[in-house]
């Protein structure tokens, strides 16, 4: 009698393996479309887009839309502006994230439940867009950096997260050892509990800085200056409301090579902006599963 191998798979499990592979492969050429078309769209000559002979290889190769990207003031500007909310926007965030969630992990803090009620309270009802700006306003943060790093310098759901993971990572018994020496929280928090935390760290970290280089609602809710815009107003204003200066187009007149120009700057601006977030996904991307997971499934 023929013996059937163990790792042997029946029909149906390799026409299972098939249809689920076929739709996944299906996916992952829906999505990776768009950013084939963006790239090459965005070294593209100007005349082949204004055509839309651009469909999925580049037409009539050119760095131009980079050139005039980079000769943009504002784009420059833009971007410096959005490396400075980020870096410093995510180090706010980081410390008043881990600090708060380290005392809220201690068994030992009086009225732990209550005051993590009422972290939990604010995730359920907030009291909108009209208080916030009151707030801001009267607290003279309108059109200063401090208006798009204040109001967001804690969210209670990356709170809760990193909460958790103290009390699933770091053991009660690990603080009662140290502190038989004398050693009080902040110390335990600085040399133990930080130096044990990459993971969760590099999550939050991931999380705030994606939030911060993506400002755009409280940037146009909270900054009118020019010179305060991040990468993406400059982005809003290239692509919506096309305020292209006459130095990019080198003429005011609406002719089909200048359309190809705002097409080309567009999409080389778009790309240009996403791609620090590219460059810096792959490199905590096993941090970041490890972090979510432990935070979807601990209580």
């Amino acid at each position: 009698m023929k013996q059937l191998k163990f790792n042997q798979k029946s029909t149906g499990d390799r026409l299972f393996y098939f249809v689920i592979n076929s739709i996944l492969l299906l996916f992952f050429l829906v999505t990776l479309y768009p950013l084939v078309f963006l790239v090459s769209a965005s070294v593209s000559s100007p005349s082949a887009l204004a055509q839309g002979r651009v469909v999925l290889l580049p037409v009539g190769f050119t760095f131009e839309g980079y050139a005039m990207v980079f000769r943009n003031k504002n784009v420059l500007s833009g971007f410096y502006n959005s490396v400075i909310y980020t870096s410093i926007g995510t180090l706010i965030n980081l410390f008043v994230t881990l600090i708060t969630a380290f005392a809220l992990s201690r068994r030992e803090l009086k009225g732990n439940a209550f005051i993590s009620f009422m972290f939990a309270f604010t995730m359920w009802f907030s009291g909108g867009i009209i208080p916030l700006f009151l707030l801001v306003n009267d607290l003279g943060l309108i059109d200063t950096r401090w208006s798009l790093w204040l109001p967001v310098s804690m969210s209670v759901w990356n709170v809760m997260i990193t909460r958790t993971y103290f009390k699933s990572t770091i053991p009660e018994e690990m603080f009662e050892a140290v502190s038989i020496d004398g050693c009080g929280y902040f110390r335990f928090f600085s040399m133990i509990v930080l130096p044990l935390s990459g993971a969760i760290i590099a999550v939050m970290s991931l999380f705030y800085s994606v939030m911060h280089w993506n400002t755009f609602f409280r940037a146009l809710i909270f900054i009118n200056n020019h010179r305060l815009y991040p990468i993406q107003m400059v982005l809003r204003t290239i692509l919506i409301a096309n305020e292209i200066t006459a130095d990019d187009l080198m003429t005011d007149a609406i002719t089909e090579a200048n359309f190809g120009k705002v097409e080309l700057l567009k999409y080389a601006l778009i790309l240009v902006a996403c791609l620090p977030l590219w460059i810096l996904y792959p490199f905590i991307q096993k941090f970041f599963v490890k972090g979510v997971m432990i935070g979807s499934i601990k209580g």
